[in-house]
This record gives C-alpha cells, structure tokens and sequence, in this order.
C-alpha cells in the first residue's frame, strides 16, 4: 500500500461514519412522549432523541457517551423528564 493510501484510508474510512439511531420503545410522562434513540459512536453510545407533545417535536441531543444502548437510552430518558419538569411547554 502506498503513503498516498495509507494516508487516505484514514481520512475516508467507513468506520467514521456516524450510525443512524436507533429509535426504541417511547414512554410518556406529563402529556409529552420521550423516545429514545441512541447513536452508536466509537466508544459507546450517544445519548440522543425526541421529545414529543402533539404536532410539536423537540430533538434531543447531548455529548454524554455511554456504554450499552439499555443505559443510554435510559439516560436519555432521565434528561427528558428533567428538562420537562423544568421548561414544560417551552421546550418547544
């Protein structure tokens, strides 16, 4: 293999490229629905999804890494209701 492909191999590999959530099962708290949708990333799991109250959609995403998608998500979760508790309708 020559410099030139070693060197961009490491630039192009597929490896880097961000996975497509993974949408699980929804849960609903306070007339708002919290669907978890961990990104899988080297290292673990990105905690990211939806928060959901009619016809409105907030996307929710953070920079927390976690290792299973289980832990991940019920994290995700945890944030949502937090964030609820706090902003109610202004999420939106």
């Amino acid at each position: 293999m020559s410099l030139f492909s070693t060197v961009k191999s490491m630039f192009t590999s597929a490896s880097n490229d961000p996975k497509e959530p993974e949408a699980l099962p929804s849960e609903e708290y306070q007339g708002f629905t919290i669907t978890p949708a961990p990104i899988r990333e080297d290292g673990g799991y990105r905690v990211n999804g939806v928060i959901t109250k009619g016809e409105r959609n907030h996307r929710f995403i953070r920079a927390d890494m976690l290792p299973s998608s289980e832990s991940c998500a019920a994290e995700m979760v945890r944030k949502a209701k937090q964030m609820i508790d706090q902003q109610g309708d202004g999420i939106f």
